[in-house]
Order: C-alpha cells, then sequence, then structure tokens
C-alpha cells in the first residue's frame, strides 16, 4: 500500500481527478500548484490511471501518484477503502473533481478532513436532463463540503436542483495566463482562412459537428480546419472526414502542447460541443484575439464580448456552418470580434485572482 512521507511542513492537498488527462480542470490546477510551487504538497489519484498531464507540472513540484484501484459497481466498498487511505495519508485538504470522484466525497463522512468538491462540467449522460440517483447523492454526500464552481450555470444547477445551501457554494471562475496567448504574434499564413479547435476529442465535444459543418463551409467558401487534441474519438472523426471528403481540408495535430502559437494560427476559433460550462480553450482563444462561432452551451454565451452575441448557436450542424461562412467572407468582421473579445478577457479571466481564491481555500481560509 502506498505510504506518502512527508517532506516539509507545507499543507498536503490530496486531488482526487477521475482522470489526469489533459482537459480544462487538470490544467487549471497544474497551473495554481506550479505557481504556489513548495507553498504546498500534492498527491494526485487519477481514478483512471491516465497521468497525461503530469507532464505541465514543474519537476520540482512535491507531488506524487499513487495509483488506487477504484473497482466499477463497489461504491460503499470503494468508499471505506478510500476512507482507509485518507486516514494513512492525513491531509490538510481533500479536493474531489466532478461526479467521477464522489466515491472519495463519501468516504469523508464523517469528516476526516476538510473537504472541497469542484465541478467543472457532466458527461454526456448528464448533458441534457440530471440524473435523479445522482442529484439525491450529490444533495446528500456534499451537503457540508464546500462546492466550487466555475460557470454561474453550475452554481444554479448546484442551489436550486441539488438543493446545496449557498453559504457552501463558491462561484470561482477560470483564469489564464492572458499574455502568454496576447504576446504570441499572429501568424500569416497562406491560402485560404483556418478555422481551428482545441479540445480533448470525446464524445461529448462533438467535433463530429464541427467537420460535418466544415463539408458544407468548403462546398460554398475556401478554408481549412486544425483539430488541436487527442482522444478516443480520433479515428472516428478522421473517418469521418474522409468520408465526408474534406480530408485533405482538414489537420489532426494530436496532443499539442505549444498551443499559443497554434490559436496564432487561427483565423476563427470553434467549439462544438454538447456540454460546457466555462471552456478553458474559450477565454484561450478570447486571449488570442479571435472571434468565435459557439454553440449555446453553459456560460459561453455570457463570457464572450457582446459583439460576438450572433455567433453563439444552437446544436445544429447548420446554424455552425453558416456563422462560419459569414465569418470566413468578412475578415474585417473577424478582426473587430477579436479585439473586442480580447478586451473582455483581459477584464474578466486574468488568472491571478483565480490563483489567490485556490490559495485560500485550501488553506482553509475564508474563500
Amino acid at each position: 500500500m502506498f505510504e506518502h512521507q512527508a517532506t516539509s511542513d507545507a499543507p498536503l492537498v490530496v486531488h482526487v481527478f477521475p482522470t489526469f488527462a489533459v482537459g480544462g480542470a487538470q490544467v487549471r490546477f497544474a497551473a495554481i500548484a506550479n505557481h504556489f510551487g513548495s507553498a504546498f504538497r500534492h498527491i494526485v489519484v487519477a481514478l483512471d490511471g491516465n497521468l497525461e498531464c503530469r507532464e505541465r507540472l514543474n519537476a520540482d513540484l512535491d507531488a506524487v501518484f499513487p495509483i488506487v484501484d477504484a473497482p466499477k459497481g463497489s461504491m460503499f466498498g470503494n468508499a471505506l477503502r478510500f476512507r482507509r487511505l485518507l486516514k494513512q495519508w492525513r491531509p490538510d485538504v481533500l479536493v474531489t473533481g466532478n461526479w467521477g470522484a464522489i466515491e472519495w466525497a463519501m468516504a469523508n463522512i464523517p469528516p476526516v478532513t476538510r473537504h472541497i468538491h469542484v465541478v467543472d462540467g457532466f458527461g454526456p449522460e448528464e448533458r441534457s436532463v440530471q440524473i435523479p440517483r445522482r442529484i439525491w447523492t450529490r444533495r446528500l454526500v456534499l451537503a457540508r463540503s464546500l462546492v466550487v464552481l466555475p460557470s454561474r450555470t453550475l452554481v444554479r444547477i448546484a442551489t436550486e436542483i441539488w438543493k446545496l445551501n449557498s453559504r457552501f457554494v463558491r462561484y470561482i471562475p477560470n483564469g489564464i495566463d492572458l499574455a502568454r496567448f496576447a504576446a504570441q504574434a499572429r501568424t500569416p499564413h497562406d491560402g485560404p482562412p483556418v478555422i481551428g479547435t482545441v479540445a480533448a476529442l470525446r464524445r461529448e465535444k462533438n467535433v463530429a459537428r464541427l467537420i460535418r459543418a466544415f463539408a458544407r463551409v468548403v462546398s460554398e467558401t475556401p478554408a481549412r480546419l486544425i483539430v488541436v487534441g487527442d482522444g478516443e474519438e480520433r479515428p472516428a472523426l478522421t473517418d469521418l472526414a474522409a468520408s465526408l471528403g474534406v480530408a485533405d481540408h482538414v489537420t489532426f495535430t494530436g496532443h499539442r502542447n505549444d498551443t499559443p502559437a497554434l490559436y496564432a494560427g487561427f483565423d476563427i476559433f470553434a467549439l462544438s460541443s454538447d456540454t460546457e460550462q466555462m471552456p478553458l480553450s474559450v477565454i484561450e482563444a478570447m486571449a488570442s484575439g479571435l472571434p468565435i462561432v459557439s454553440t449555446g452551451v453553459g456560460d459561453v454565451g455570457a463570457m464572450l464580448a457582446t459583439e460576438n452575441d450572433p455567433f453563439v448557436v444552437p446544436l445544429d450542424d447548420g446554424a455552425m456552418a453558416d456563422a462560419l461562412i459569414a465569418l470566413l467572407r468578412d475578415p474585417v468582421l473577424r478582426g473587430s470580434l477579436g479585439a473586442a473579445n480580447l478586451e473582455k478577457a483581459q477584464r474578466d479571466f486574468a488568472q491571478a485572482a483565480m490563483f489567490e481564491r485556490y490559495r485560500a481555500l485550501w488553506m482553509g481560509e475564508a474563500g
């Protein structure tokens, strides 16, 4: 059994992720942990064993990654095993993420340590409706935990549907290193305008919608599509592009760390997800000065500059294609929308405030 050996007196934070693959929650954690460095010690549990985002953590960070078995269909048995680990590790705070880590939240009843539960969104099974069994579980298990939410939509769900006490709910919008994206010079390119998306290639991201919309786009106006990211949906997406006859116009880059340079080569950013809350990719695109075509999911409409509102569309291939075509044919409009999005990102999404809110929560200060 894994035993954690203390290397300093810094507070120990146990973080439980359903996966530690590269995604919004994982990237946010890496940024916060790197920023505070030796001020905290970390145990990071990835329930699926995927530690891809580990590469984003500074090498000198005091972080360990134990392998913890979590058999499917054994909720209460898992909770008992996790409780024993919490008693063994004796963390200063337990931070769990999303429904996938709810068994760890159960393991802390009655409390072994302070508990923070962070909800970034839902899987495809809860895209359009909350599952009653999960509503009741969250209502009971999280009743005395601090619940952190990055979107107003999630705050409404937590307080109105899960019936959590608003005293224990914290709204902390995501923030990023804006200068890392704004400082990247726009990359001139030959040929047609470039539509870009940055996403984990999972079913709920519905990049297939974007590819189908793009097939209509290129039948009416020149364009290229760059898909940045990887995941289990990639083979099906490459097959879809081939079947629609647009494979020569679509580039799949796979997982990349140099995203600021990639955004700098886009003319339009597109998000085609079925479900999101406050996607980091949209903030990154805003910080890169890009116009954005997006499905109207989560807080996206409120995140963008008002001028960009006409390009927030329903979950519909045709509506996305129409919006993309309109922007592709109007470079002046693309420039003005990009400037407005950049200004709003600089006003609303600097990461310093986010860092301080999470520091206070990890330390047990009023947050």
